[in-house]
């Protein structure tokens, strides 16, 4: 994903980028196409560019352990600077470039940060039951005939405090 600057008038420029998701070397969960939408902002010194992909993603839920189908949006900006980069720079979202620069590649940035937009808890639903815990029913499906009165005998003391809280 290369963007030509060089011949790029100062103000405001949007581009689209479409292709098949192993070009970023992205993997499971994501496969098929990804599309990135880009609006770059050229300035005097500084290119301010915003990008938005969407990406198709399968996971298997954290709940109830069936696979399902989702869209991934990532979104970052990202500000490139013409001139030396300082010797320490803080900041993830600054770059630095060259004068006499050409060309942008996004393609490492994309994909990193559709690794990072990968959600930590994967849900089907957000009402998902997940599974019984003891015998294992999906419990969006069905009921379970498990009886849910017994509780193990360790949490036994946690359950008296809470009843002498509740009373109080």
């Amino acid at each position: 994903m290369i963007i030509k600057i060089s011949n790029l008038s100062n103000g405001e420029h949007n581009f689209v980028f479409e292709d098949k998701v192993n070009v970023l070397d992205l993997e499971n969960p994501f496969y098929g196409k990804y599309k990135s939408s880009l609006v770059l902002n050229k300035l005097h010194d500084q290119i301010i560019l915003s990008v938005t992909t969407n990406f198709k993603v399968k996971y298997e839920c954290d709940r109830c352990a069936c696979e399902f189908k989702s869209n991934l949006i990532s979104d970052y900006k990202m500000v490139y600077l013409m001139n030396e980069a300082p010797e320490e720079t803080e900041s993830l979202n600054v770059c630095y470039l060259s004068r006499e620069a050409d060309k942008i590649d996004i393609t490492n940035d994309v994909r990193e940060f559709a690794l990072l937009s990968v959600p930590m808890k994967k849900l089907c639903r957000e009402d998902c039951k997940g599974l019984c815990p003891k015998c294992g029913t999906d419990l969006n499906t069905s009921k379970c005939t498990c009886n849910t009165e017994e509780a193990d005998p360790r949490w036994k003391p946690l359950m008296e405090l809470k009843d002498k809280l509740n009373l109080n």
